[in-house]
Parts: C-alpha cells; structure tokens; sequence
C-alpha cells in the first residue's frame, strides 16, 4: 500500500484554475516553515486567535510541524480538519483549512486560512476559501460554513463579503493579552459566490473514510 491508500485524505486534490489545493504532508512542511519565516502578516499586526507566528524565529519550525502532526494524530469521524496546501501554478502561497465537530449531524465546519505575504492583495485568498466551499458544499453537503476574522483586518473580511459570508454576531476575545472584537460570519448555499468552476479527486475515498453518507 502506498500512503494514500494508508491515509484516504491524501488522494483528495480540488483545482480551480491554475490552484491546486491538497492535504499538507511531511514532505511540504520545509517549504512550509520557508514560507513562513519569510513572512505572514505585517509584524505589528496579529490576524491569528492563536498568536502563532508571534514564536520566535528558531521555534517556528517545529511548532509548524508539531501542530501539522497533531492535527493529523487527532483525525476522527467526530472531529476532523482538512489543511490543504494551496499552490498557484506549482508554487506553494499558503493554507486553507476546513474543520468541523460531528459533522455527519451537523453538516458545518469553519473555514481558515492564511497567504505568504508575498502573495497577499492578488485575489488568490478569495479564490481558495470559495474553492473549499465549494467542495464542502457540493461533496460533503454541508448546509452552512462559518468563519470569523478581527474587525481590524479588512483583508479577510473583505474576502468573506466577496464569497458571501454573512455577518453572524461577535465574539470578544483575548488577542496578545488584549480584548479584541472578533466578526463572526455565516455562509449558505443560496448566499455562496462560487467563482470559478473546480474540479475534485478523491471525495469519494474521503467520503468513505469518514463514513459519510451525504444523502443523509
């Protein structure tokens, strides 16, 4: 057996476009920890609930790779996350993650993500979180995708309003030992902007998986 047959999530790929988004492996976490030493966000800024890229310099590394390994150690039909690498035309420019808690009752999850700050402003953030929706929507059949962004980060919530979340409320949270107001969002199938047509491998091999029954 080869690792995707081990580990059914790995055969899953969704392109749009010239974005091909697969689940990260062992083998992309150096040009991960690249990417991320190169830069996130601006450094007077924190995007993150979890302060994350605040580590230092010579912690990041492993940190990345610890949590990466964590969240496939803590795969579970009841609780799972799906981290896509995503890169443009080959080139690695980020991460998009969908996770959920007894999806099979609830059919919703919240979706993150996060660019190289290269590639911030080029519309590829936009275009990654309405391809993952477009997956949960059309191959898990999900009924809503929420999110959640700082409502000092225009950036993201900008990408939400384009893809067609809905505000949902706030919630106040701790952000660098300081409150901080955090815009919940809503997104329905009838309100999704769908952008470009994706195409999906795999669903099938996740679907069984999870035991997931999207009829039901």
């Amino acid at each position: 057996m080869d690792m995707s047959e081990i580990w059914p999530p790995y055969q899953l790929v969704i392109t749009a476009g010239d974005l091909e988004l697969k689940i990260i492996r062992d083998d992309d976490l150096p040009e991960f920890v690249d990417l991320v030493l190169d830069g996130v966000h601006d450094p007077d800024f924190m995007p993150f609930s979890a302060p994350w890229t605040d580590a230092p310099a010579a912690e990041l590394p492993a940190n990345f790779a610890r949590f990466h390994w964590s969240v496939r150690s803590g795969f579970s039909r009841e609780h799972f996350a799906l981290d896509f690498a995503v890169r443009r035309n080959g080139e690695l420019v980020g991460s998009q993650g969908f996770s959920t808690h007894d999806y099979a009752i609830t059919r919703t999850g919240e979706t993150g993500s996060w660019l190289a700050r290269r590639f911030h402003g080029q519309g590829i953030g936009t275009r990654m979180r309405q391809a993952v929706c477009a997956f949960v929507f059309e191959e898990l059949g999900a009924v809503q995708v929420t999110s959640g962004a700082f409502d000092d980060n225009p950036a993201s919530l900008g990408v939400s309003r384009k893809v067609g979340y809905r505000p949902n409320g706030i919630k106040r949270m701790a952000r660098r030992g300081e409150a901080a107001i955090n815009q919940q969002l809503l997104l329905k199938p009838e309100d999704f902007n769908r952008g470009e047509p994706i195409a999906v491998t795999g669903a099938d091999a996740l679907r069984r998986f999870l035991q997931l029954d999207v009829e039901g």
